[in-house]
């Protein structure tokens, strides 16, 4: 059977497994929590999602792919290469700040999930990687970066550490300001990368 993407269900659906995913846990969510939730008959999911794995993949593609293209829109309205990883930084921060339940869906709940599952959530963060590998071959090219980086390791350090501080902020309950965070770390990947002339 062909399964469902899009309509007013499918987004109540996916907006449920959010919400009841961040309450009780990806293993501790039935099917059933997540359809009475949304307002729906258990079946009705079916006709969406395969099954609860395709739930969660389906919700990090449809949540990361709008986190990605809101991204993207705001770093190419900043000229300067430091200002859009600012802009990335702050991007990243600004949009799991403003969805709480999501920042513990994607900060906890995926980390735990089967390696299959896994596989799948990296093929969907590619995109969001390819914004910062973008940033990187920019900054090179321009020398406002060190020339000879390695694109991998500079992916990690700046992935790495907006995800650590996000992930952070969710295990302390959101009890501070994530967002004011975006200059600090900012400053502290930029005098990493700044090119300096000898």
């Amino acid at each position: 059977m062909t399964v469902k993407r899009k309509g007013p269900k499918y987004e109540k659906i996916i907006d449920a497994a959010v919400a009841v995913i961040a309450k009780h846990g990806y293993h501790q969510s039935q099917i059933s929590k997540i359809a009475k939730e949304a307002g729906v008959a258990d079946g009705t999911i079916y006709l969406y999602f395969k099954n609860k794995e395709d739930l969660l993949i389906s919700l990090f593609r449809e949540k990361m792919g709008k986190f990605i293209d809101t991204t993207r829109d705001e770093i190419e309205h900043v000229q300067s290469i430091e200002e859009k990883l600012l802009t990335l930084i702050e991007m990243h921060f600004k949009q799991l700040s403003d969805d709480h339940e999501l920042a513990i869906v994607t900060q906890l709940e995926l980390r735990q999930t089967n390696r299959d599952l896994r596989v799948k959530i990296g093929e969907v963060l590619k995109r969001y990687l390819e914004l910062v590998d973008q940033i990187i071959y920019d900054g090179m090219e321009q020398k406002t970066f060190v020339s000879d980086l390695d694109i991998r390791i500079v992916r990690q350090m700046i992935f790495g550490t907006i995800d650590e501080t996000t992930t952070s902020w969710v295990m302390n309950d959101h009890r501070y300001d994530l967002i004011a965070l975006a200059k600090p770390v900012h400053q502290l990947l930029i005098n990493g990368l700044r090119y300096r002339s000898s």
